[in-house]
This record gives C-alpha cells, sequence and structure tokens, in this order.
C-alpha cells in the first residue's frame, strides 16, 4: 500500500536544521503515526511522502514556505502583562494564549514595565529544515480517523 490521501502512515523521522544539527527525532521513541492529506504535517514533508511505500526512505530538505512558513515581523507584539496568564515572565519563556483561532504559544521576547514583548512565529519559522523520513507502515485511515483529521490510538476515540 502507498502513501495517499486518506491513509495513516506511520513514520520514523529525524528533523535537522541548516547546519546538521538535530532539532527532533523518533529515535529511541515510537513511530509518528498521521493521517496523511490532513495538514497533520507540514506540507514539504507529506509531498515526500506522497506515494511511498513501507521501508522507502527518503531525505527532504523543506523551505519555510512549505515548513513552517516566513518569520512575520507582524507577529511580534507587545502586551500588557496584567493580560497574560499568571507566573513569572522573563526572555525566553514560553506562554500559552487563548485566541480566537485556538490557543497559541508565544516566546517572551523581553519585559519593560507594564508590557511584555511576545513571538507568536512557530520557532521554526523563517527556517530552511531538512527530514529524514522512513516509512514503517501505510494503512487505511477508519471513517472516524478521517471525519476528526488526525488517527487516534490503539483504543483511542472521540
Amino acid at each position: 500500500m502507498q502513501v495517499a490521501e486518506k491513509k495513516a502512515v506511520t513514520i520514523k523521522y529525524t528533523l535537522r536544521d541548516e547546519e546538521g544539527a538535530v532539532l527532533d527525532s523518533t529515535d529511541g521513541r515510537d513511530p509518528l503515526t498521521y493521517l496523511h492529506g490532513a495538514d497533520n504535517l507540514v506540507p514539504g514533508v507529506e509531498e515526500a511522502l506522497q506515494g511511498k511505500s513501507p521501508g522507502d526512505e527518503v531525505t527532504v530538505t523543506v523551505p519555510p514556505e512549505k515548513g513552517y512558513g516566513k518569520r512575520e515581523d507582524g507577529n511580534v507584539r507587545n502586551v500588557p502583562v496584567r493580560k497574560l496568564p499568571a507566573g513569572r515572565l522573563q526572555p525566553g519563556a514560553t506562554v500559552q494564549l487563548n485566541t480566537n483561532h485556538g490557543p497559541v504559544v508565544a516566546v517572551v521576547k523581553a519585559v519593560k514595565g507594564d508590557y511584555a514583548t511576545l513571538d507568536l512565529n512557530h520557532p521554526l519559522a523563517g527556517k530552511t529544515l531538512r527530514f529524514e523520513l522512513q516509512v514503517v507502515e501505510v494503512r487505511d485511515a477508519t471513517e472516524e480517523e478521517i471525519s476528526h483529521g488526525h488517527v487516534h490510538a490503539p483504543g483511542e476515540h472521540h
């Protein structure tokens, strides 16, 4: 069976930055299972896996446009500290914000007086990434998985 839309696909991967440093990997962990064609992975990875079969390996370089997007200056904002979740705000800390589009994680860049500068860009936005991928398994997704837009772990349902 080949990787295609509405298939549950299990992969092993290693994600590297442009310098070759490992940013994430399934090494030492369970492989990742996702619903192909449901925007569960960045577009460049889904495109590289399309048509592949179990056992296939592929390495793909993903530019920002097909990865986590370009960095947007408009996603760096000054926010009153009183509107942020309680806790210790310091540069490098992350805060979860509830927005009209759901929860968003932001990185605190600076705190000055009553305001914090937050970066709402994805941490990998603007970066060219290299994914080393291996297809482990491909199966038909269940109707429930397709309707929910993601794969369920064995025995899991919503």
